[in-house]
This record gives structure tokens, sequence and C-alpha cells, in this order.
């Protein structure tokens, strides 16, 4: 197998854990990086020669390796693909009774540039990298031996796949995948459009924050913010919430709003607002509208580390707006996708808006990604979900 060759002191943080191997961490000049084709497999090497594993290759990105394994006789191949997919799914089995999760959550579990959401018997794979579009037969096989699917859709066009120089396209690999699937999150039925809504049709990630966010909804006004299919506000109306507002700009996605209250009988008042969030809820405030409890869970604002100042900006509007709309003594709920938004960074944000609005407010709850989304202690990366519980008053003179 072809050999790269790190520079000295490359190869310390790969040693601490990490998985990824930058391109200006590669020594060009013994190994050049051209050589290699996008997807090819190699031994990674430490400037004096020692091995420290295999990883899947792509000379035309900046994280030119991913570290597939620390045994130089392990490749990424079925075998492979097989072994931790069972480990996957034993933690997935340990942590949730129906089969409803995400599966595979890439370098978490050691399948790096691979995510995979079930949907009880239908697969929802997307993949990310190179290395693992060149596997793909093999994963395919692999989940029908672990999982044994009625179906799999690969839902193959996200951003990732222009950077990796792959194709973008959404087809069948096995079986017949309907427009929509249906799933239970917390005792919530859901259908969710997995051929043509948001990355693989559905967010397992705020499960337990969801869920959290129940305890405070019986008998109240709730407004879920950039709602997308209502995975927050149709869990407050199971909760018993009266009265429910949901804001997207898919008028696609409040379709399925309607569609997804329908399936858990809701009784109470629903209103759905199509348009931009901002302006929305602009005309709320300017209508002298109160909620109970406000969810407000945007897109990532920042994708990149050079979004951080734009993407911070949206955020700081975003929850100003949101506090704005939270009645007495009622609960904000912030959340974030942004992993360049750290805790802390977005916990400043809501206290700056606080001081602003002259309201008082209480942190009580952090939460962060659902077990099936499992952090790796040495990739920060794999860290990025966020979701702030805040009680808000008035400023009580403090």
């Amino acid at each position: 197998m072809s050999v790269i060759r790190l520079k000295g002191q490359a190869d310390r943080r790969i040693r601490a854990g990490h998985q990824w191997i930058y391109s200006n961490e590669v020594n060009t000049s013994e190994t050049p990086l051209k050589q290699f084709a996008p997807g090819d497999q190699v031994v990674v090497e430490t400037a004096q020669g020692k091995a420290l594993g295999i990883a899947t290759i792509n000379p035309n990105t900046l994280i030119c390796g991913r570290l597939i394994s620390r045994n130089t006789d392990t490749v990424l191949n079925k075998s492979t693909l097989v072994h931790r997919l069972k480990i996957a799914l034993s933690l997935r089995d340990l942590t949730y009774p129906a089969p409803y999760y995400r599966l595979v959550f890439g370098d978490s579990d050691g399948l790096s540039g691979l995510v995979v959401d079930r949907f009880a018997d239908i697969l929802v794979v997307q993949i990310s990298t190179a290395g693992m579009e060149r596997v793909k037969s093999e994963i395919i096989e692999a989940l029908q031996d672990v999982v044994k699917p009625s179906a799999i859709l690969m839902k193959n066009d996200g951003k990732m796949r222009q950077i990796e120089g792959l194709d973008s396209y959404v087809e069948e690999a096995f079986g017949t995948v309907p427009e929509v699937v249906y799933l239970q999150e917390n005792d919530v039925l859901f259908q969710a459009p997995v051929w043509d809504g948001q990355k693989t049709g559905w967010f397992y990630d705020h499960r337990e924050n969801r869920k959290t966010m129940q305890g405070f909804c019986d008998g109240k006004r709730v407004l879920d913010v950039f709602s997308y299919v209502g995975g927050w506000g149709v869990q407050a109306a199971s909760a018993g919430a009266t009265d429910v507002t949901f804001i997207d700009a898919s008028q696609s996605a409040l379709d399925h709003v309607t569609e997804n209250l329908n399936l858990n009988q809701y009784e109470g008042n629903a209103n759905l607002m199509q348009g931009d969030a901002f302006e929305a809820m602009q005309s709320l405030i300017e209508d002298k509208e109160r909620f109970d409890v406000v969810v407000m869970d945007p897109p990532a604002f920042i994708a990149r580390r050079k979004d951080i100042k734009a993407g911070e900006g949206a955020y700081h509007r975003a929850n100003q707006l949101a506090m704005r709309l939270v009645a007495k003594g009622g609960i904000l709920v912030s959340g974030s996708c942004s992993m360049h938004l750290e805790t802390s960074r977005l916990h400043d944000i809501v206290r700056s808006n606080s001081r602003q609005l002259e309201r008082f407010s209480q942190l009580i709850y952090r939460g962060t990604q659902a077990p099936d989304h499992p952090v790796h202690p040495a990739i920060d990366e794999t860290e990025y979900l966020k979701a702030l519980f805040y009680r808000i008053h008035n400023n009580m003179g403090l």
C-alpha cells in the first residue's frame, strides 16, 4: 500500500486521538499528494517513518486524510464496515427501545464521512467524502447484512460533496423508498420528507432537548421559530400546549407540520406562518403577541470560521426578537447547530440581549445532542449542538 509521510510533530494530534490529516501536515517533498486519486487508501507514517495507521486520501481538499484504523492490517472494506456498524447498532439498541435514530454519526462511530439515519426498516444514507464514496457498494451490502432494511435511500446532496469533488444525487440504492417516512420521537408521531427535505429529512439530534421542552408546555402558548416540519412545536402540542405557532420559510415544510399535527390528533389552535423568520417575529411583536414558550432553533448561521462575526450577529438578532416575544415568566429555548459557536458564546449572546431589553433571565437547563450523536473525545467538531433554556422575567430592578 502507498504511503504518506507527515512533517515533524504533525503526528501529535493523531496520536492524541484525532482522525483528520490536513494537507499542510504532509511532507509533500517525500510523498506528493498529487500522486493519489480521491478515495485512495494509504499508510500514514510519522516523519521518522513509523506507521500510524491507514487513512483514505483526497489530495484536493484541506482535510486530505481521514484515519480508518490505527492498525495497518485494517482497510476500509465490507468486513470493517460490518464490524463498525454492529458496534454502532449496539449503542443505539442500548439507548432506544424503537428503531428511530441516527445509526451512524461519522467520526464518532469510526466511519468518517458517513451518516445513516434509521426510520424503522428504511435507512437514509449520506456520504460526504471521496473515501466513503469509493466503497459505496460495500456500505450498502454491509447495511443490508447488519440491519436488514426493506429499503435504502442515498441522500447524497450535501454541501461537503462539492468540496470533495463528488457529484450530487439522490437515489434508491435498494428497495422502494416512499416520499415520506414515519417515525416516533418522545411518544410523538411524525412524517419526514426524506426525498425533498433538509439533510436526511429529519433531525434526531434535539430529541432529548425536545423532551425537556415538553415539560413546560401543558396549557401554554408556544412559538416554534424555524420550525421545519414541526419537530419542536408538534411535540409541544402533544404535551398539552393549547396554542402553537409555527414559522418557516418553506410552505412545503409547513404542509408537513399540518400532517404531523393531524397524525397526533391535535385539537388546539395551530397558526402557520410562511416567510422570513425575522420578519415574521417582528410582525408578531408589532401585534403584541406573547408566548409562554419560544423555541429559537435556526439553521447553522456559522458554517465556517470566517462566518463567525456575521453569524453571531444573526444569532444576536434572532434571540433578541425571540426574547421580546416571551411572556412574563416564560421560557426561551435558544438552540444552535453551529459547531463554531461555543456554548459560552451563545449564553453571552442571550445575556447581552437580556441587558439590552431589560429582562431578567435565568439559565435553567443546558442541553446537547442526543446519545445517537455521540461525541468523539478527541474531535471537538463532533460536539456541535446546543440548547439553552432560560426563564425570562421583567428586569426586577436587577
